[in-house]
């Protein structure tokens, strides 16, 4: 796609890989347009049915680009022009709905309509940890390096980490990670709650889990990810309403059909694109 993302698709599984590999996948302008590019494409295509997020190179994302924090020391934006510097980088700004731009290099992976696997090695330090949070599933290399880096830099998780950490790992959990920095391995990550899966080959697993994941009903999946998106958000009552709502929505459809006499059949099921 860019200098800073590819994607390659194959049978409905969407393969993202950040490729900035000399800088370690940093974040920087460049990266920051591509992840909500990609994201953004791949929301709207209705024939991807899952996707892979990894790295290349020896790490899956360092965090922001360092001359990002030279760019917050003088007030400038990058182009010539500066802003105070309560806001020196515009995030302020709501510009993708709820979200300004940094956030929703994250936040759009929870918003595509399909699950998102991220497969994580080497670091994943600040915005790179709060990257692989935006994925619905992580699967970590055990020696992987990852933490809540802002604090190093007198700043705080703000690529909406502050509301994703909350519902995976318990609070003083989040606090002591939020408040020192300390770097935690893929192996911790998983007690935390952080990680899915600890694996010694993550890409390769991810890739396998989103091919089976692919074969099952596209609109079961769908409806299940918005389910447990609002899930996040909603009282009991509105959920166990919405709950039976997409259930309805379900049952008799062509895919649902599908699904019942692909496994009557003891055959492979051919579901159709959502609409």
């Amino acid at each position: 796609m860019n200098d800073r993302i590819t994607m390659t698709i194959d049978r409905g599984v969407a393969d993202v890989r950040l490729v900035r590999a000399d800088k370690m996948n940093a974040l920087d302008d460049a990266m920051f347009e591509a992840l909500v590019t990609t994201g953004e494409q791949i929301k709207n295509d209705p024939s991807i049915r899952v996707v892979v997020l990894s790295g290349e190179g020896r790490g899956f994302c360092a965090g922001l680009d360092m001359g990002n924090f030279g760019r917050m020391a003088d007030g400038s934006r990058g182009d010539g022009a500066s802003r105070p510097k309560s806001d020196n980088l515009g995030l302020s700004s709501r510009t993708h709905g709820i979200a300004n731009r940094a956030q929703y290099a994250v936040w759009v992976w929870r918003e595509i309509p399909v699950p998102v696997i991220a497969a994580v090695h080497g670091v994943a330090f600040g915005g790179g940890f709060q990257l692989a949070l935006g994925a619905d599933i992580r699967y970590v290399a055990p020696d992987t390096k990852m933490a809540v880096m802002e604090i190093k830099w007198g700043l705080i998780p703000d690529m909406a980490g502050t509301q994703i950490m909350r519902h995976l790992a318990r609070e003083d959990i989040v606090r002591e990670l939020t408040y020192t920095g300390r770097i935690f391995s893929g192996v911790e990550a998983k007690d935390y709650g952080f990680a899915t899966r600890v694996c010694d080959d993550p890409r390769a697993d991810a890739l396998a889990l989103a091919r089976e994941i692919a074969g099952k009903s596209p609109d079961a999946i769908r409806a299940g990810k918005r389910l447990l998106n609002e899930a996040v958000i909603t009282d009991p009552r509105s959920g166990l309403i919405q709950e039976t709502v997409e259930q309805v929505a379900l049952i008799g459809s062509p895919n649902q059909v599908e699904a019942v006499m692909s496994n009557l059949q003891k055959r492979e099921a051919n579901y159709a694109d959502p609409a």
